[in-house]
């Protein structure tokens, strides 16, 4: 029984896929174990023959007590699988003739590749090897029993030099494929969705797709910045022109806080994390169709508040009019989405690929809260506001991601109230 957890201690046979006396395949799924917390796939790590179970489906049994004996059709391979994977039983190895090998099952769960693809320990070291990356397996076409890769697949995929080396990530290239369950859709108006919304549509799956998604969150007491900019903003439109909304206030914070954190303004390549020169925003905006689009603050954390307005007000005004250029939506190296303008709380925002993270600010809503003073604690009226941090778990660890939430957090709640501009 192979051991699928540090607390595992028994697996449950849910049933088994070969029978006794049938012959199997490489990477062809022996039996399926449940555990108390997931149920797994027993692939065979060689071609050869089932002699016997030692237990039948529904039998609660132990890590590593013996559950199977198998007969490889090679010796020398069965050889050295065994001495990889047997790791409760490997003195119960039994020679049998000159051309074949006896092991009890006993196997670590081979590790799971890109997207759900189970790739067995041979295919595995193969892959590392020859430096295959995951996303590069998975467009390997696999011949064994429900697509799953052989030795000869790769081998052949190796001598044919590698076609999908440099092929970039597409969200079709799934091990998992949506059935078609043929729900009832019903009836009613048909609203054919148009360009942008294909674009948008696709862009999200894809996200979600590619990036482990994990969500953070904190809150700030924004107290201080809503006094300053409701006792300044006539002042500051009289004097530059420009309309004065927390948007300028929230990216300054923001630019702050990743340069404090430059790991956060960074995008995966293959295997390298690239931490990007420029800090550049992207402020995702509806448009009047009621698309979203990200028009991007070009070096945001050189400008001062003046210099943010008037950018931010642009942007946001070609996005109402859609007269955003291209160069507009470009080159963003992190992205904040206000959901707070719509009236919601708080939100778990989509990474805005290729960046890292992405911002959701919620609404800023009076609330009574707890206060600690020199006499003691006091209830007080004060602006408040949750931020939510999504962020890709590839490459950004829960540390980092709560280090820069918080301090984006402390930035707009130590605002200056004397400041001048």
């Amino acid at each position: 029984m192979p051991k699928m957890g540090e607390s595992i201690t028994e697996g449950t046979i849910i049933n088994w896929l070969i029978a006794e006396g049938d012959s199997f395949e490489e990477g062809d799924i022996l039996l399926e174990v449940a555990t108390d917390k997931v149920d797994n796939e027993v692939p065979a790590p060689a071609s050869g023959k089932m002699l016997q179970h030692k237990f039948k489906a529904q039998d609660i049994v132990p890590v590593g007590e013996v559950i199977a004996i198998l007969e490889f059709s090679d010796n020398e391979e069965a050889g050295k699988t065994a001495s990889k994977i047997s790791k409760y039983e490997s003195n119960k190895i039994k020679k049998a003739t000159s051309v074949s090998t006896s092991i009890s099952i006993s196997a670590v769960i081979p590790p799971l590749g890109v997207r759900g693809r189970f790739i067995s320990p041979l295919i595995d070291s193969i892959v590392r090897k020859n430096h295959i990356s995951y996303e590069e397996l998975a467009r390997i076409p696999g011949t064994g029993k429900e697509g799953r890769l052989r030795k000869s697949d790769v081998s052949n995929y190796l001598e044919n030099g590698r076609p999908f080396q440099f092929a970039q990530p597409v969200p079709e290239v799934s091990g998992f494929q949506i059935p078609d369950l043929k729900f009832d859709k019903g009836k009613g108006k048909i609203v054919e969705m148009d360009r942008l919304r294909q674009m948008i549509a696709d862009r999200m799956v894809f996200s979600k797709h590619t990036s482990p998604h994990v969500t953070a969150y904190v809150e700030a007491d924004l107290t201080e910045m809503v006094n300053w900019r409701d006792k300044n903003k006539a002042a500051f439109q009289k004097k530059y022109s420009e309309k004065l909304t927390f948007t300028p206030l929230f990216i300054e914070c923001v630019a702050k806080a990743i340069k404090d954190f430059p790991m956060i303004n960074s995008t995966l390549d293959g295997t390298n994390i690239i931490v990007k020169d420029e800090i550049n925003i992207g402020m995702a905006t509806a448009l009047p169709s009621g698309n979203l689009i990200v028009p991007v603050v070009k070096n945001a954390d050189k400008k001062d508040l003046n210099e943010l307005a008037k950018a931010i007000n642009e942007l946001a005004g070609k996005a109402r009019d859609n007269k955003l250029k291209g160069d507009d939506t470009k080159g963003s190296t992190f992205t904040i989405s206000n959901v707070g303008t719509f009236g919601s709380l708080m939100g778990t925002p989509i990474i805005n690929q290729p960046e890292a993270a992405i911002l959701a600010t919620g609404i800023i809503k009076k609330r009574a809260e707890v206060m600690e003073g020199k006499d003691g604690d006091s209830i007080e009226i004060r602006q408040m506001m949750y931020l939510s941090l999504s962020f890709d778990h590839r490459i950004v660890d829960g540390y980092l991601a709560g280090s820069f939430l918080r301090r984006i957090a402390d930035y707009m709640e130590q605002f200056d109230m004397k400041r001048t501009f």
